[in-house]
């Protein structure tokens, strides 16, 4: 039997324990292919189903506690800072709030199934004075139901092992092999979630003719050049009002960014890359009225619509944080 795997039998509880614990406290540590992985050993009695599910459950609902009562005491605060950390936290806001606002505290019974809901779902209950008794039973119901789903579908696996004796004299390997496997499946499908973010951010992307047409209206926009100041050099102009800033820059001066306007992104990459990347940064800091704008500075510049000088001095946010266009 390998060392990693006798070690995880000998402690399994334990890693159980600390590993969902450590997850739900907003650690992005996928705990579902150990769980997996756990319920399969159950199927050879290596591991106990109750113990298993008693350690996931104690992990769990030890670190839901801690933030229900933090989210009661800070509100919001807490509920951004856990977006932050989170892999889905573009979105993670306003699915949960809306979430709780369909379904209530039964909104807790499938909250870990959800994709950025599961560690959010425990502030948000204290944020809205949810009763800590109604939040204790729906909240336990609800991790029960999510440990019973991964460790049965593990045990499920393990049942068919034993049906094969060659197989069963080497589950212990196969096991581990599962968690690997598992355990790279869930990285590689979050890394898919989040390119296909990237791609719908580019789809959202502001046409040049909306912009202009925002502008000549005399709506309040938020312009953002991206670019490096190398590419000032062929042309040293930018679109009126903009200002520039490096990537590294705006995230550094995002608390300076309006969020009662439309925010608009431009560099001077393919399909705007630099521009959707920066703009799935700023929503994960909870500025969602943001948009690329489709083909940059190139395209703004081919259409004849109005540039000015660049000044010799690049702008930064403290010289020109009310450079927000406004007729």
């Amino acid at each position: 039997m390998p060392v990693a795997l006798d070690f995880f039998i000998q402690y399994g509880y334990l890693i159980l324990f600390l590993w969902v614990l450590t997850e739900q406290i907003g650690i992005p540590v996928p705990s579902m292919p150990i769980m997996i992985t756990a319920g399969t050993l159950t199927a050879t009695h290596k591991l106990s189903l109750p113990l298993v599910l008693l350690s996931v459950m104690a992990g769990s609902l030890i670190s839901d506690s801690i933030w229900y009562f933090l989210g009661k005491r800070f509100g919001g605060t807490v509920v951004k800072v856990l977006c932050r950390l989170s892999m889905e936290s573009s979105t993670c806001v306003r699915k949960t709030e809306g979430y709780f606002t369909k379904n209530g505290e039964k909104a807790l019974l499938l909250a870990k199934f959800i994709p950025g809901l599961g560690t959010v779902a425990a502030p948000i209950a204290g944020q809205i004075n949810m009763r800590y008794s109604t939040f204790a039973f729906y909240d336990a119901g609800g991790v029960l139901l999510w440990a019973l789903a991964a460790t049965l579908g593990g045990r499920f696996f393990g049942d068919v092992l034993k049906r094969h004796p060659n197989a069963l004299s080497s589950s212990a390997q196969y096991a581990g092999i599962l968690f690997i496997v598992l355990f790279v499946g869930f990285l590689v499908w979050r890394v898919l979630r989040q390119r296909a973010f990237l791609k719908e951010i580019r789809m959202a992307r502001l046409e040049p003719q909306d912009l202009k047409g925002m502008l000549d209206h005399g709506r309040e926009v938020f312009i953002v050049d991206l670019r490096h100041p190398l590419d000032y050099l062929p042309d040293p102009r930018t679109l009126p009002g903009a200002m520039q800033l490096t990537p590294d820059k705006l995230v550094e001066h995002s608390g300076e960014i309006p969020r009662d306007r439309d925010v608009v992104l431009f560099c001077t990459c393919p399909s705007e890359a630099t521009a959707a990347k920066m703009a799935l940064a700023l929503r994960k800091m909870g500025i969602y009225r943001v948009r690329p704008l489709r083909g940059g500075f190139d395209e703004w510049k081919r259409l004849g619509y109005p540039l000015v000088d660049i000044p010799t001095e690049p702008l930064d946010a403290e010289t020109s944080s009310g450079n927000a266009v406004s007729a």
